[in-house]
């Protein structure tokens, strides 16, 4: 996409730098770009502005914090950039809707209660958990990393190898397509990786009636592999007018672990382009060429 690669270099730099200052004017610096038109990408892409997005990403891992370590909330709020206990309780409250300490005793005694059931798979609600072999793979909640959530979906290989040609694992689920015709519409997420073999990345599908494709991204021209950070992703597909499902998800191909969070289904302008991965297959030269052999 236009700007992907932009924003994924920004992510990956926030991610290393969340306990650092971070303002508007030293990205801009960093990668080289106006304030104006780095912020305006960043929103277009991610949804919403970048203050938001670190405040965010400061908070959720402020939250983890707080839940497994004995830390106090004063050198939690300092590590991540708030300036004085009462500005942290501020922010905190805005987004988790309890103070840290109250939080803190809560989400403590949850977490000890819930143990088993947390760490065991749990169904997901309009949510599917299929592949080749389902039995090398497991499927759970993970509150204990995530990107701006309470927890992430976490998707794990329960084998060392597995061939990546051979086996993978797909959580998906589909969907009518009619509220989005002649639309073009972004499936983005959240994604983090560790020793992927093979390859992961999300996917998105458009079928029409007798479920003949009309158009396929599974980022297989850019797949998540190895060891990676929180990261943003996306895939984005025109909704031709004879479209009847919409298929989405995130695959894992081989062996490994990745989580995905904050998953997201918009509507998008024609200046964000498709990645529909056929259209390189299926665009072809107006005229014969080079018919000499030269």
């Amino acid at each position: 996409m236009k700007h992907d690669s932009i924003i994924n270099s920004v992510i990956e730099y926030i991610e290393i730098h969340l306990d650092e200052p971070l303002t508007l004017d030293d990205l801009a610096k960093h990668f080289k770009y106006s304030k104006y038109y780095f912020h305006r990408i960043f929103k277009s892409e991610i949804g919403y502005n970048i203050y938001d997005y670190i405040r965010r990403r400061r908070l959720v891992s402020a939250a983890k914090l707080l839940i497994y370590t004995d830390l106090k909330i004063i050198d939690i709020a300092y590590s991540y950039q708030f300036n004085s206990h009462e500005a942290f309780t501020r922010s905190f409250q805005q987004l988790y809707h309890q103070t840290p300490s109250q939080y803190r005793v809560l989400m403590k005694e949850l977490i000890q209660m819930e143990k088993e059931k947390i760490l065991m798979d749990t169904p997901i609600e309009g949510w599917t958990f299929t592949g080749t072999d389902v039995d090398k793979y497991s499927m759970e909640k993970d509150y204990l990393d995530s990107n701006q959530s309470d927890y992430s979906i976490r998707i794990s290989s329960n084998l060392t190898t597995i061939d990546a040609g051979q086996d993978f694992s797909n959580l998906m689920q589909t969907f009518q397509a009619k509220s989005f015709l002649g639309k073009r519409m972004r499936f983005s997420g959240f994604i983090k990786s560790e020793d992927v073999d093979g390859w992961s990345g999300l996917w998105m599908r458009i079928d029409d009636k007798s479920y003949e494709m009309l158009g396929f991204d599974n980022m297989s021209d850019r797949p998540i592999t190895g060891s990676t950070s929180w990261n943003h992703y996306s895939c984005v597909l025109d909704i031709p007018k004879e479209s009847i499902n919409i298929n989405i998800g995130v695959i894992l191909a081989g062996s490994g672990k990745i989580w995905i969070d904050l998953c997201s289904f918009d509507e998008v302008n024609d200046s964000t382009p498709t990645t529909d991965i056929r259209e390189s297959e299926d665009t072809f030269p107006e005229e014969p060429v080079n018919l000499e052999f030269k």
